[in-house]
């Protein structure tokens, strides 16, 4: 066949169309399909009821038609087709069927189908309502109500059942229904009625809709849904008879219901939070009071009952966690467990699961416990046997319960203790294989430390058990993990929900009621509200605390009283916060000014240092916060550590010291706690002991010292950049004297094994690490004197032997075994020139040794001693101490009196061990080869500076560490000229000093002038301590002192000149700093003026020119530096005191008078005075000098020199300052000065705050002075030409005249050709080096036998002097500012002037540009002691020498050079070479200057 069936039925359904058209003949159509109908393959391939289809769909679509035709050719149609009347019936409308008159009315024919219907689908065959069947449903009743406890089961049940509904035709629905209602009743059957029900049910959908109908009964208002129906309904999900997602849909309220009421709670709770902020005005608080009240009243109306928690309730009830779980998933976070009911209900279900886990590892010793019965339910969540277990289920179900675990303290202590039980096993148990599972488990209990233990804690009121027993827990955690817990806790935990939210508002209220109540005299009171307050919620509590210190700092001393009552926890809690406020990042750390440091910041650190000393709480965060600060380049934060060390450990860091203080500082521990501290330092023992362990433990000791000692130099250079000059030096000092103070605790707690297990050696500190030297000498300090004990303890046990000298011996020993180590490891800290002119031992030894090491304080044990004897009888006076008390305190009296007695006694010993070491290295501690001027050189350079601006201490350590070089009379030391450079340039040191270290230097320039004081009031303390001593040599020679010859030692009234001088420089440069309108240099002056005191001033025209200068500071800076002002009427009223104690020129060293007499004290000559008196005191002295010189040429008898006219042919340096040559250049150089003034005093005036103006300014005033000092050594030139000097060759004239005058009258002659050759060599000298040499020493007339003796002493000591050998000592003068050196001033220029004994010229300074007045001790060499003719003929033979070697060897270094010989062996050669032949030549060579 070619058509398919839907083909056929196509064409037979157009046929019929076009029938219905009218297109085809009726006939002609019903023909063809009576003749299909009778073919069989129509039969068999088209069923008839295609047929029908097609005539169906026919009537369809022409009975919608409105053309009546159509409709009558399609009834024609179907009666022309052979289709069953019976299948018409069926399938066609009525009206279609009365149409073709197979049905009479189709009316009736409606009305037949409707009765029809009803009879067979709606016609009660069974009863539905009790009232129809009474009797069989009375049946139902009593057989589901029997007592169940015998053989009884529900098949046998079911049986009855299905009897009853057979017999008395009940409805199945309704007796499910009764069944229902019945386990309803009897809900302790469940399994009798489940397995029932689960026989008896036929469709889980018809339950729900049974249960459905029976929960929408409940949700009308103030209907409440029994219980029992909510757990029929669990039972039934719980054992999959129904569906949560049938039976969800008929509870009530709808989840978006839900959603809403929930943010309508969190925003109730925020405007709570806020209004509880706010300041209320008492009109707007009787306004909420009402809308509170309608609120209430609101509320009173009790809403539908939610039959979703209900059922989720029971859920929990009976064990069925997964479909709970499914519950609250639909519903907010912790809104299911903020009903009591159902956070109770999840709590015991974790009881039931970690109730065995519990058992085994939870529970302390001791502890009973309360022993739960598991659920009958086997679908329940499975018990956990081990910690693995509880990631099944019991994880997830504490993380639901959230902050709502605080409705079960019980079971809150129970998760604590496993987590305890887990920390232990983690931390025991190293295995590699379940290192991954422990680390997972560890993450668990963290998060829940986060969701859920700290969120209880805040919902419980005051439960400070509960506290203490999760710091059992949180303690095990690293310190890391501690504070992240709690900044989740405060700072997002609380916006979780809407119960927390209120909790924070209600703490903040009552933090503020609290605060504002606090004081000194309530502290116990407000304590105990405190602690209540901190149990729960520390974090907001400590939050508020700290804001209100940082505002008001006299709140530290009653808050931190007032935190006694605190638990571990909230301890732990408080160091985070502080740490946390310490890093806030909106609060700037330095005030506006941009000068200071910012107060909060300096109240959280007394907080810091209160808190961490009075309480156990650990340190480790802290600790490390500074540390990472440090490693950022931050140093504000130091302050924190300062107060923590200075409060736990007692050490203090000041440099407002007393003499007193500092004396008891020298000595051992115990004299150190009893007198060397403004505070009271006992009961230090524990915290310093806590200290110590926080640093030890977590590994900070040694990378918080070397990050300390890098950052000094930081600050300046990194963190200085953008800062006030002001506030970087107070950063440096912080930095420094918290180094200072860390280093000091460390080498006071550590034991010995571990300081010197984590300080390195010295190189490792310096070349590695990049540890500035007097750091890392400051660090290995206490290692060396630990080893060196030790060794000397070892030596001593493996020798016995008691005798002094033995116990000596042993000591340098030990000495050497240690320090030499040390000598080769200094090597390398400095380049190899520095060697050249001191020993690696000396270097060591000066930075090794300590004030303990050096003397001994025995006024200051003595005075600690008598205060505990005074103690003891005040204690013994008092009638109202207690027996048992007095007798205590005089116990502790007596120890410590003893023990201080005993350390005075072990400190003597050891001082007397160390000045026997130091007397056999003296020898050997600087080298000859060397000249002493480049010795002391060094020796300030690297030694003396930079430590004596390291501490207090150290600053008198360096005072009489030079004291003690000298009375060791170590060789090739030069004491003169030590401290000549000391007090002869301090502008340039004062001016590179921060604050702290003008306090330091000062003190070191005070115990200098104590020195130098003693040794100018007595003769025989001078007689006694320096004559006979290598340091007061006036000769510099490299050579060995052997024994001195009395002509080459300076004497009494001329180092009462040199002191003069020091005064006088002293006084001059003090004027300079004060002059410069510098605030660096002001301050720093004035510090140092204020500590060097009482040495200095002590001559009456000094000190007044200073009180005249300082005073024009106080009225500048009134207004302007405030500081300054402070400081400078300070020093005034201090000065002004002083000034009995002053003493005029003439007393303190001798000096002419005559000529002076007649001039007032107010119009001597001093720095700071004005040109005038300078002019006329100049013109007076050469006045007297010409009277002088005519008296002596008109007497014509010979007259010893005094020792004030001495005073030209003395010692001067670079620094020292000499008169004019002519008053015309004293004139021109004055108006110069003056003008010079004038422009600086308008400079001043003018505002210049900025530091970019001030540079300005001080390049200026560099340029002028560069430009000043041209045009004088311009007209110093000229001056000095013969030519244009008419003065000068009228006085050389006289000076003749007079020299033949004295030859004449016999007086003797000082000149010789020896001097003349030493003064030319030291002007070559001078030269070369730019500075003046000097010899200390003025002659004094002599006879020429004496004379000659003495000449021909020196002589014989040249001729045999070494190449390095020099008797001329430049002074140059390196100031280290920090390791640079400073060089001496521009303004200090030399020239030459007239030898009053010789008439030959000598080398003087020029005098100062303040207009001071000449000085009466100059220290120089006097150059016209040696003649002028040996220097020439000397000059003439080296330039021969040099020619002749030249010539001679030009051509070999010329070869050397051609093979690529190094130029430093070519240049060591040609010296080499050039040195043999200058000697030589020297020896054959009949000349008795040169042998």
């Amino acid at each position: 066949c070619l058509f398919t069936p839907a083909d056929i039925q196509a064409a037979l359904y157009e046929l019929c169309w076009q029938v219905v058209q009218g297109n085809l003949k009726l006939d002609l159509v019903a023909s063809v399909l009576g003749d299909m109908m009778v073919q069989v393959f129509f039969q068999t391939v088209f069923h008839i009821k295609n047929v029908f289809l097609i005539v169906f769909s026919a009537d369809l679509e022409t009975g919608a038609l409105e053309e009546k035709n159509k409709r009558d050719h399609y009834t024609q149609l179907v009666g022309a087709c052979l289709v069953r009347t019976a299948i018409l019936k069926e399938r066609l409308d009525p009206e279609t069927l009365e149409s073709l008159g197979l049905i009479k009315q189709a009316h009736q024919f409606n009305q037949k189908i409707v009765k029809i219907k009803t009879k067979l689908f709606y016609k009660q065959q069974k009863f539905n309502l009790l009232r129809e069947e009474n009797e069989g449903y009375a049946k139902l009743i009593t057989e589901l109500g029997q007592d169940l406890s015998g053989n009884i089961t529900s098949h046998l049940v079911l049986e009855s059942i299905k009897s009853l509904i057979g017999c008395f035709n009940l409805d199945p629905n309704r007796v499910l229904d009764i069944i229902l209602e019945v386990y309803e009743s009897r809900s302790d059957q469940d399994e009798f009625f489940l397995s029932l029900i689960k026989s008896y049910m036929c469709e889980p959908l018809t339950l729900c809709h049974i249960l459905g109908f029976k929960f929408k009964f409940y949700q009308e208002p103030n209907e409440e849904t029994p219980k029992s129906l909510y757990h029929i309904a669990a039972a039934l999900l719980h054992h999959n008879l129904i569906e949560l997602e049938d039976l969800y849909v008929h509870l009530m309220p709808l989840d978006a219901a839900i959603v809403e009421e929930h943010k309508r709670d969190i925003s109730e709770a925020k405007q709570i939070a806020r209004k509880l902020v706010m300041v209320v005005l008492p009109s707007e608080k009787s306004e909420d009071k009402e809308k509170e009240k309608e609120k209430e009243e609101e509320k009173n109306e009790k809403p539908p009952d939610n039959q979703k928690l209900g059922l989720l309730e029971a859920l929990l009830r009976i064990g069925d966690w997964h479909h709970a779980q499914s519950i609250m998933d639909q519903m907010p976070s912790f809104y299911a467990t903020s009903h009591k009911a159902i956070a109770l209900a999840l709590c015991q279900l974790v009881h039931l699961t970690v109730e065995p886990l519990y058992r085994r590892a939870g529970v302390p010793k001791g502890a009973r416990g309360c022993v739960v019965h598991p659920l009958r339910n086997k679908r329940a969540p499975r018990p956990a046997e081990s910690f693995e277990d509880l990631r099944r289920d019991t994880f997830s179900m504490l993380c639901y319960l959230g902050p709502h675990l605080s409705h079960d303290p019980i079971l809150f202590a129970k998760i604590v203790r496993l987590g305890k039980a887990f920390m232990k096993e983690y931390q025991s148990d190293g295995r590699p294989d379940v290192k991954d599972k422990m680390d997972t488990l560890l993450s668990c209990f963290l998060s829940i430390a986060d969701q859920v233990l700290l969120p209880s804690l805040s919902l419980m009121e005051c439960n400070a058990c509960m506290s203490e027993e999760l710091w059992g827990l949180f303690k095990l955690f690293p310190y890391q993990h501690r504070y992240r817990l709690y900044g989740q806790w405060k700072n997002e935990t609380y916006s979780s929900h809407p119960l927390l939210v209120k909790v924070k508002a209600q703490t903040v209220e009552r933090a503020k009621y609290i605060m504002k109540r606090l004081t000194k005299e309530n502290v116990k009171q407000s304590g105990r509200q405190i602690g209540k307050l901190s149990h729960s919620n520390p974090t907001i509590l400590f939050d508020y605390m700290l804001s209100q210190i940082q505002w008001y700092d006299n709140l530290i001393v009653p808050v931190v009283d007032s935190l006694k009552y605190l638990t571990s926890l909230n301890y732990d809690v408080l160091a985070y916060c502080i740490i946390e406020a310490l890093a806030n990042p909106e609060k700037e750390k330095m005030k506006h000014d941009d000068t200071t440091i910012s107060s909060w910041l300096q109240s959280l650190a007394s907080l810091c240092g209160a808190v961490f000393r009075k309480y156990p709480i650990e340190l480790a965060g802290l600790l490390q916060y500074v540390t990472n600060q440090l490693k950022a380049g931050k140093s504000f934060d130091l302050l924190i550590l300062k107060e923590v060390v200075q409060k736990m450990a007692g050490i203090e860091i000041t440099d407002e010291m007393t003499s007193e203080q500092l004396e008891a500082m020298t000595g051992g521990e115990q004299l150190k706690a009893e007198g060397g501290y403004f505070g009271q330092i006992r009961n230090t023992k524990k915290s310093s002991q806590r200290l110590k362990d926080a640093l030890l433990d977590h590994e900070l000791a040694l990378p918080l010292c070397l990050l300390m000692a890098q950052q000094r130099n930081g600050v300046v250079f990194l963190e200085g950049g953008e800062k006030h000059l002001k506030l970087v030096g107070h950063l440096y000092d912080q930095c420094h004297d918290t180094l200072v103070q860390f280093g000091g605790f460390l080498a006071s707690n550590l034991s010995t094994e571990d300081y010197i297990k984590r300080v390195p050696s010295i190189d490792i500190l310096c070349n590695q690490f990049h540890t500035p030297h007097d750091a890392a000498f400051f660090l290995s300090r206490p290692m060396y004197a630990h080893q060196i004990l030790s060794k000397y303890d070892e030596l001593k046990k493996a020798e016995k032997g008691n005798r002094q000298q033995q116990k000596v011996h042993k000591y340098v020993a030990a000495c050497e075994q240690v320090m030499t180590p040390v000598h080769e490891a200094v090597v390398s800290l400095h380049p190899a020139r520095v060697w050249d002119d001191l020993r690696p031992q000396f270097y060591a030894t000066f930075w090794s040794l300590t004030m303990y090491d050096l003397a001994v304080p025995h006024s200051a044990y003595e005075r600690e001693v008598n205060k505990l004897k005074a103690q003891i009888k005040a204690i013994e006076e008092n009638p109202e101490i207690p027996l048992n008390k007095k007798k205590k305190e005089k116990e502790r009296c007596t120890a410590l009196q003893e023990k201080l007695q005993e350390e005075e006694k072990k400190q003597l010993e050891h001082v007397q061990r160390v000045l026997h070491r130091l007397k056999l290295e003296k020898d050997n501690w600087l080298l000859a080869k060397s000249t002493k001027n480049e010795t002391i050189t060094k020796f300030l350079q690297l030694c003396l500076f930079p430590r004596c601006i390291f501490s207090s201490i150290d600053a008198v350590y360096c005072a009489r560490f030079v004291e003690l070089v000298h009375q060791q009379k170590t060789p090739n030391f030069c004491t003169l000229l030590c401290y000549d450079r000391v007090f002869s340039a301090i502008i340039y040191t004062v001016a590179s000093c921060t604050e702290n270290e003008s306090h330091r230097y000062g003190r070191f320039l005070c115990c200098m002038l104590e020195t130098v004081t003693r040794w100018h009031s007595d003769r025989a303390i001078y007689e006694k301590e320096c004559v006979n001593y290598p340091g007061f040599l006036t000769i510099f020679r490299a050579t060995g002192f052997d024994g001195g010859n009395k002509a080459d030692q300076l004497d009494y009234e001329n180092f009462r000149h040199v002191v003069h001088k020091w005064h006088y420089m002293l006084t001059k440069a003090s004027v300079h700093c004060l002059e410069t309108g510098d605030y660096t240099h002001i301050r720093n002056i004035l510090i140092v003026l204020t500590k060097i005191l009482p040495c200095y001033p002590k001559v009456l025209n000094l000190g007044q020119a200073l009180e005249c200068r300082v005073h024009k500071i106080c009225l500048e800076e009134k207004d302007k530096r405030p500081d300054l002002y402070a400081l400078a009427m300070g020093y005034s009223g201090r000065l002004k005191s002083q000034k009995v104690h002053m003493v005029p020129e003439n007393e303190f060293h001798h000096k002419e008078q005559p000529a002076r007499s007649a001039t007032p004290a107010s119009q001597q000559n001093g720095p700071g005075s004005t040109g005038k008196p300078a002019t006329s005191t100049n013109k007076t002295e050469e006045g007297t000098s010409e009277d002088d010189r005519g008296k002596d040429k008109s007497q014509g008898t010979t007259k010893p020199v005094s020792k004030a006219n001495s005073a030209a042919a003395k010692v001067t340096t670079s620094n020292g300052n000499g008169a004019l040559n002519s008053t015309k250049a004293v004139k021109e150089r004055d108006d110069k000065e003056k003008s010079g003034k004038e422009k600086k005093e308008k400079k001043e005036k003018t505002p210049g705050s900025t530091p970019e103006t001030k540079a300005e300014n001080r390049r200026e005033k560099q340029r002028d002075e560069r430009a000043g000092k041209e045009e004088r050594a311009a007209r110093e030139g000229k001056e000095k030409t013969p030519k244009a000097d008419r003065e000068k060759v009228k006085a050389e004239e006289k000076s003749s005249k007079d020299d033949k005058a004295k030859a004449g009258n016999g007086e003797p002659m000082e000149p010789s050709r020896e001097r003349d050759a030493i003064k030319e060599s030291k002007s070559k000298e001078k030269g070369d080096r730019s500075a003046v040499a000097g010899s200390l020493k003025s002659p004094v007339p002599r006879s020429e036998s004496a004379e000659s003796e003495r000449d021909h002493k020196r002589r014989k000591l040249d001729s045999h002097s070494s190449p390095s050998h020099s008797s001329l000592c430049p002074f140059l003068l390196y100031l280290p500012e920090r390791s640079l050196p400073l060089h001496i001033p521009a303004a200090l220029k030399i020239t030459t002037e007239s030898c009053r004994t010789c008439r030959h010229g000598i080398w003087k300074s020029q005098p100062n540009p303040w207009g001071l007045e000449k000085h009466s001790m100059d220290i120089s060499i006097i150059f016209c002691r040696i003649g002028r003719k040996p220097l020439k003929d000397l000059a003439k033979r080296i330039l021969c020498i040099l020619s002749i070697f030249i010539l001679k060897y030009l051509s070999i270094f010329l070869l050397m050079k051609a093979v690529s010989v190094p130029f430093e062996e070519r240049k060591f050669l040609s010296i080499s070479i050039f040195l043999v032949d200058f000697f030589f030549f020297c020896f054959f060579e009949n000349n008795n200057h040169l042998k």
